[in-house]
C-alpha cells in the first residue's frame, strides 16, 4: 500500500489497486492468444495481413534457426529495426530461444552501435537491409573476440507487396526505403543470413525453459556520464506493466492499436505490442510517421486506441485533409515524452470527444510508472502512481518525503522496476534507496504532487534534452563530438523549439588548427554522418573559451541559463 493514497479517490473504479501476474514468460502470452484466436489479424502492414497462429509459426521457425546458430539460454541478441512485423517476429522468437531482446534504436550509427555489441557480449543480430550495411561497419571495426558472428537480415518487402497495398501504400517518398532490395553485407570471419532462410528452416524448435524471474530484455538508456546502460528486465517487470496496460487502457481482443510509436522503445515495446499480445488485439503497423497515411490507416481499420507522441496529434491535425479523416472510431488517444499543450487536448475533447490521456514512465520502469485515469485525466500532467506502485516527492539531498505542492525528487518502488544496470553495480546503486524498508528507484527528475495524488513534472536533476519526446543525453553526444578532428571543446545544451519543445545546441571551442576552416554546417554535416539523427545539433556556436569551475569542469548549466535567457 503506498504512503499516500489521495489517488484512490480518483482510481478507475473497475479496477484493482494491484495485480497477480501470471508466473510463465513472455512467450506464453502469444502463445495462449494464438490458441485464443488462431484467425484473427495480428499485425497489419501496408495491407498485408499476419494472423495470431501464422505470427505463432513464424516466431517458432526463426527461434529454431536461432538455435542452429548458437543461441542458448541467457544469450543477448540484438534487435535493430524499425517497426515492421519482422521486428515483432524476432521479438517473440528470441524469447522463445530463451535468450534475452536487445532493442537497438535504428536511427544509431555505426559508431554508436558498438557498444550495443560489445557491452551485452552479443553474437547474433537480427536487422532490416537497409541498416544492415552500418551494423556490419560497426561489427567489423571491432577486435575479432568482440564481433558479432552471425546477422539475420529481412527486406520490408518479406512482409508486404506494394502491388497489392492499394490506398495503404506507402508514400512515395518511401519507396526507394522500402522496396528497394539492399546490398547485403558481408562480414569479415562471420555470416550473414536471409530472412526466407530463416523462415524455410524446419529445424526442431528450442524447449521453453525461462519463468518470470529469467532475464527477458536489455534496453539501453543513457545518462549524465558514458555510455548507454543496459537495464536488465526479467519476463515479470514485463509481464506486470504489459497487463496493467491492457487493463488501465479497456484493453480487449477487439482492440484495433495504431503502432506507429517505435517498437525499439520501452514504451512501444511494453504498453503497445506486449500488451495488445496479452489482449489479442490488433496491431496497424507504420514504421514511421507520416499524417496522411496515419489518418487513412485510422479511417480503413477502424484504430480504437492509439498511443503517441503529442507532436503526432498536432501534425496530423494541421493536414489539409484532415476533415476527410474518419476518426469516429477512436475511443482512447494517449502518450508521453512531452507534455500536450492544452489547446490541442482541447480541441480533442470538443470535436472528438476524447480525453488525451498522459503519462510517465522510465526504461528502466519498464514504461508506465505513473499514468492519467482515462476517466479523470489532467492536462500537462504526469497522472497518479500505476498499478502496484508507490511514489513519492522526496527531498533530493535528505530524502524526506515532502508536503504537497513542494518541488522535489519523484521516486518509486513497485513490481515493474528493473533489477539494475548491466555490469554497473556501481551505477545500480547509485539510483535505489531504501525508505520504509522498501527498494524505490530515483528517477532523477524533479515535480510535485497536488492534492489530488497527482504527479506533475517541474524540472529534472540529470541533464537531459527532451527532443519530441526522443531523450537526448548530452554526454553522450559530447563524447561523439570530440571525436571530431576539430573539436577541442564540447557542450551541450538544449534550445527552444516551437515544434519539437526542445532542441540540441552545440557550443564549441575549435583548435586553433582549426578556426575558420570548419563551418556551422560542416560540424552539424559531420554529426548528420555519426549519430542518430534526434541527436544532432540542430544550431552551432563556435567560442573562444566555456566557463569552468575552479575544478576545471565545465559549467553547462550557466551556458544553459543564458540560452533560457536568450542571451
Amino acid at each position: 500500500m503506498a504512503k499516500n493514497s489521495a489517488h484512490y479517490a480518483f482510481w478507475p473504479k473497475r479496477l484493482p489497486h494491484a495485480i497477480t501476474i501470471p508466473a510463465t514468460s513472455l512467450w506464453d502470452n502469444l502463445e495462449t492468444s494464438a490458441r485464443r484466436y488462431p484467425h484473427k489479424a495480428a499485425l497489419v502492414f501496408f495491407g498485408q495481413v499476419l494472423t495470431y497462429v501464422e505470427l505463432q509459426h513464424k516466431a517458432e521457425r526463426l527461434a529454431a534457426y536461432l538455435q542452429e546458430l548458437g543461441v542458448q539460454k541467457g544469450d543477448r541478441v540484438v534487435l535493430n529495426m524499425q517497426n515492421c512485423p519482422q521486428l515483432v517476429i524476432a521479438h517473440f522468437a528470441i524469447l522463445r530461444a530463451n535468450a534475452v531482446v536487445v532493442p537497438v534504436n535504428p536511427m544509431n550509427r555505426a559508431e554508436e552501435l558498438k557498444h550495443y555489441i560489445t557491452d551485452p557480449d552479443a553474437r547474433v543480430a537480427i536487422t532490416t537491409a537497409d541498416l544492415a550495411l552500418e551494423l556490419a561497419q560497426a561489427r567489423d571495426t571491432l577486435a575479432p573476440a568482440q564481433r558479432l558472428a552471425h546477422v539475420v537480415v529481412t527486406h520490408f518487402t518479406d512482409a508486404f507487396d506494394p502491388q497489392a497495398a492499394g490506398d495503404q501504400a506507402p508514400p512515395t517518398a518511401w519507396t526507394d526505403w522500402l522496396q528497394t532490395r539492399h546490398a547485403m553485407p558481408q562480414l569479415q570471419g562471420g555470416q550473414v543470413h536471409t530472412w526466407d532462410a530463416a523462415m524455410a528452416f524446419a529445424g526442431p524448435v528450442p524447449e521453453l525453459t525461462v519463468g518470470p524471474d529469467d532475464l527477458a530484455l536489455l534496453p539501453y538508456t543513457s545518462g549524465t556520464t558514458g555510455l548507454p546502460k543496459g537495464c536488465m528486465h526479467p519476463h515479470s517487470t514485463i509481464m506486470h506493466n504489459a497487463i496493467a496496460s491492457g487493463l488501465w487502457g479497456n484493453g480487449t481482443s477487439e482492440n484495433v492499436t495504431l503502432m506507429v510509436v517505435p517498437m525499439f522503445h520501452i514504451t512501444g515495446m511494453v504498453s503497445l505490442m506486449h500488451t495488445n499480445i496479452v489482449c489479442g488485439a490488433t496491431m496497424v503497423i507504420m514504421p514511421r510517421w507520416d499524417r496522411e497515411l496515419a489518418g487513412r490507416l485510422i479511417a480503413r481499420w477502424q484504430v480504437t486506441h492509439w498511443t503517441n507522441i503529442p507532436t503526432m496529434v498536432i501534425d496530423l491535425m494541421a493536414s489539409p485533409q484532415f476533415d476527410q479523416f474518419d476518426l469516429s472510431s477512436l475511443v482512447y488517444i494517449g502518450g508521453g515524452g512531452a507534455a500536450m499543450p492544452q489547446a490541442v487536448a482541447q480541441r480533442l475533447w470538443e470535436q472528438f470527444g476524447l480525453r488525451y490521456c498522459e503519462g510517465y514512465g522510465l526504461t528502466e520502469t519498464a514504461a508506465p510508472s505513473h499514468s492519467n485515469p482515462p476517466d479523470a485525466p489532467k492536462q500537462q500532467c504526469l497522472g497518479i502512481p500505476f498499478m502496484g506502485v508507490d511514489a513519492r516527492v522526496v527531498d533530493p539531498d535528505t530524502l524526506a518525503e515532502l508536503a504537497p505542492g513542494e518541488q522535489g525528487e519523484i521516486i518509486q518502488c513497485g513490481p515493474q522496476i528493473f533489477r539494475g544496470y548491466w555490469k554497473r553495480p556501481d551505477a545500480t546503486a547509485d539510483v535505489f534507496v531504501e525508505i520504509d524498508g522498501k527498494r524505490f528507484l530515483r528517477s532523477g527528475d524533479l515535480g510535485h504532487v497536488d492534492a489530488d495524488g497527482y504527479f506533475f513534472l517541474t524540472d529534472r536533476i540529470k541533464r537531459m534534452i527532451n527532443a519530441s519526446g526522443f531523450k537526448v543525453w548530452p554526454a553522450e553526444v559530447e563524447a561523439l563530438m570530440f571525436r571530431h578532428p576539430a573539436v577541442q571543446e564540447a557542450c551541450i545544451i538544449s534550445t527552444k523549439d516551437s515544434y519539437r519543445g526542445e532542441s540540441v545546441k552545440a557550443v564549441i571551442v575549435l583548435r586553433p588548427t582549426h578556426k575558420g576552416l570548419v563551418s556551422e554546417q560542416d560540424m552539424i554535416a559531420w554529426c548528420r554522418e555519426n549519430m542518430a539523427v534526434y541527436k544532432v545539433p540542430r544550431t552551432v556556436q563556435f567560442v573562444d573559451s566555456l566557463p569552468k569551475s575552479g575544478a576545471g569542469k565545465v559549467m553547462w548549466r550557466k551556458l544553459q541559463d543564458l540560452e533560457s535567457q536568450g542571451t
